[in-house]
């Protein structure tokens, strides 16, 4: 038998020098050298669906710093000669000549049969906008006097984008300062239901045993309830003396104390698995106290789940707003939401009439697509094994 011949190395015998051999380019260190909070971002800016809804919904919280300068009205003002007067559609081109942003103006008779005010528009009415005027007079955020609007109507003239109400209030002017009350609910009640899910959810996965079992049968108990008749009947529960703003913090707080159950139990569920690590281990061996275990060593572990958490239950809290308000029993006038706009528009008949008061539904399901929509980007980049 003979000698197996000896295969040939191709190993390089040179020394190897990182200064000079296998030098990386500026791209490649910057992926191999990027944090997880980087990784995460360029995952989720090839999202662009979610980069859409992220912009979307950073434009609507930015406008209600300027709730009171987007409006074109006040919120209050009434204009009795238009009521329920339909959307202008606004031109720029007036019998073949260019004008600039304008609306025609109305004329408008009662109709003697089904007591229906018609408007028409008045092609000799050319009612120019103006840009960064003054008009109605508010209080900015309830404590500086102004008239500032970014839009005014001309002068002596009106300018309805999405027609009157049955008051004669602007309707884009409402559904604005809707915007601010509706956005915030959803805010603060998920802060409200993050500390409880976070604390009761990550006390029951550190400890278990008992303390698990207690959590665990009280989140049973009250998820045992019908979501929407509790909700009803803790509202109705509310005084109907108090002040619309102690409603308004009545009502962002029992979605709050209602909706951590979830996340306390994904919560629960994570520091379980993640208490055993070895890192959690060594933590506790070297003396830290639980709370600095869970607050230092487990929840930066996940924090990128919880992010996507809450982009998909604030959604779940403007639709609770939105209900009880549509059903009376939650925020009433004179606040103003997007549920207390729907309120006006329960009648069928009224709104085969005026339709357009059906309007502010569309911020709705915008900004709950919106949210939906960046909550599976940033699921997609969180998750370390896509």
């Amino acid at each position: 038998m003979t000698a197996q011949q000896p295969l040939d190395h191709f190993v390089s015998k040179a020394p190897f020098n990182p200064a000079t051999d296998e030098k990386l380019t500026p791209e490649q260190e910057r992926y191999y050298m990027a944090s997880q909070w980087q990784m995460v971002w360029r995952k989720l800016r090839r999202h662009h669906l979610a980069v859409v809804s992220g912009v979307i919904l950073l434009l609507l919280y930015l406008s209600i710093f300027v709730t009171e300068f987007i409006a074109p009205y006040a919120l209050t003002t009434r204009h009795t000669d238009h009521l329920f007067a339909p959307p202008q559609t606004i031109h720029f081109v007036h019998e073949g000549e260019f004008v600039g942003p304008f609306v025609y103006g109305y004329t408008y008779r009662l109709n003697m049969d089904n007591l229906k005010r018609e408007y028409t528009p008045d092609l000799r009415q050319v009612n120019k906008l103006r840009f960064f005027c003054e008009g109605d007079s508010y209080r900015f955020w309830g404590l500086v006097e102004m008239n500032f609007h970014f839009v005014c109507p001309a002068r002596n003239t009106e300018f309805f984008w999405l027609g009157t109400d049955r008051l004669g209030r602007d309707m884009f002017s409402r559904i604005m300062y809707g915007t601010r009350i509706s956005l915030t609910v959803g805010l603060i009640g998920i802060t409200i239901s993050f500390v409880l899910g976070i604390v009761v959810g990550g006390l029951a996965g550190y400890y278990g045993g008992w303390t698990d079992a207690i959590v665990q049968r009280s989140i049973e108990c009250i998820r045992s309830f019908p979501e929407l008749p509790l909700w009803m009947a803790l509202s109705a529960a509310l005084p109907v003396d108090w002040s619309p703003i102690v409603i308004y913090f009545g009502i962002t707080i029992i979605l709050g104390l209602l909706d951590w159950t979830g996340l306390a139990r994904s919560v629960r569920s994570k520091l379980l698995a993640l208490r055993e690590e070895d890192f959690c281990t060594a933590a506790v061996l070297m003396g830290a106290k639980p709370s600095r275990v869970i607050f230092r060593h487990l929840m930066p572990s996940f924090t990128s789940h919880l992010i996507a958490s809450a982009t998909l239950s604030i959604p779940g809290m403007i639709l609770g707003e939105t209900a009880l308000s549509f059903l009376g029993l939650g925020l009433r006038p004179p606040i103003t939401s997007w549920g207390v706009l729907l309120n006006e528009a329960q009648n069928i008949n009224v709104v085969a009439l005026y339709p357009w008061l059906m309007l502010p539904v569309l911020p709705v399901i915008v900004t709950v697509l919106a949210f939906n929509f960046l909550g599976d980007g940033l699921r997609d980049a969180a998750d370390p094994y896509k």
